[in-house]
């Protein structure tokens, strides 16, 4: 099972990361931008495949996503390449990577609404029980819908955790629903818990009902761009207190991938990391596409271009940076984990 979640996990990211390259690849093409190279996954290179229309297709030996060489993508004095192109052009093919991986998430976002249904918000359900927990001794069963604790009515997940968590280590009655009979049990949710299970010991979530096609494309552009506020907010969050460090954290491979086998459903997962991959390299960080387009905006606003020497030194540095960066966030995955709910 683990070989098969790794496998899945891989090709999922390598996939995101190549269409985001498809983007930019499909966009230089349509704006007349010379590509030399479109290699899947990253060198040294195992074969070239194939050549067409001046692009070189290759197999590399790294399978973890994939790249795009256009034409002179540094330096302008290269006719035909990208950098000699209008700033309006680089913008254009600056932009396509990132917009694909928003693409991707909406669509898979549609896949999940239409294939899974619409989530109802104002019912829970348990969609799992551990064994020897007091949900388990007290004969809950996966599929259970809440109806009230205490006597006071289930109407969202929150309202759930909140008065569980008023209860701990107190006997609490619980009213729920199993096919057409209710049934009242009495137990004690846990002040301590093992890692990896909560109070009671079960998972909750909400049920579903079947949607349309259009409806399943309505929810997914929503559940996009919710997704998208929800991560630019996130900063503000944290320096106002309202979100732990924890939530904050960034994340290497193997985070990822521990956050990865923990879900149900490996979609949920593959859109927000593809809307992920599409805002975060829209930030104005140098060697991103971000930074580039932030160093093209002067040229359109100003009427002035930033040197090429200087872009490019900025972008190596950048890059140099970031490389760091990322090798000290996916040692801290290693170092010191994260802690899943």
């Amino acid at each position: 099972m683990f070989s098969i979640q790794l496998v899945q996990f891989v090709l999922g990211i390598a996939a995101l990361i190549l269409l985001h390259e498809l983007g930019h690849f499909i966009a230089a093409r349509l704006l007349n931008v010379e590509v030399e190279e479109f290699g899947i996954g990253f060198p040294p290179r195992i074969v070239k495949l194939f050549e067409y229309k001046g692009t070189s297709y290759s197999l590399n030996w790294l399978p973890l996503g994939g790249f795009v060489r256009p034409k002179g993508e540094n330096d302008p004095d290269v006719p035909g390449g990208l950098a000699a192109a209008s700033p309006w052009v680089r913008l254009g093919v600056l932009f396509a990577g990132p917009a694909m991986n928003l693409l991707i998430g909406v669509i898979l976002g549609v896949i999940l609404f239409y294939s899974l249904g619409d989530p109802i918000q104002d019912k829970v359900i348990t969609n799992y029980i551990d064994p020897g927990t007091p949900a388990a001794e007290a004969g809950m069963q996966a599929g259970d819908l809440f109806i009230a604790v205490n006597g006071q009515e289930i109407d969202s997940t929150a309202k759930l955790q909140e008065l569980i968590s008023q209860n701990l280590g107190t006997p609490t009655e619980i009213e729920y629903q199993r096919g057409d009979h209710i049934f009242v049990v009495t137990l004690t949710p846990r002040a301590e818990w093992p890692e990896g299970q909560g109070p009671m010991g079960i998972g909750i979530t909400n049920p579903t009902q079947p949607v349309n096609v259009g409806t399943a494309i309505r929810r997914g552009v929503e559940a996009t761009f919710g997704y998208v506020r929800a991560l630019l907010l996130l900063p503000v969050r944290l320096l106002q207190g309202q979100a732990s460090p924890q939530e904050g954290r960034l994340l290497g491979y193997k985070g990822m991938f521990d956050i990865y086998r923990s879900l149900q459903s490996p979609l949920w997962f593959f859109m927000a990391i593809s809307i992920s991959l599409g805002i975060i390299n829209l930030f104005p960080i140098p060697a991103l596409d971000g930074g580039r387009i932030m160093l093209t905006l002067p040229e359109i606003l100003i009427r002035r271009r930033i040197p090429a020497q200087y872009e490019n030194m900025i972008h190596m540095v950048g890059f140099a940076l970031l490389i760091m960066l990322l090798i000290y966030i996916n040692l801290q995955d290693f170092l010191n984990p994260i802690q899943l709910p």
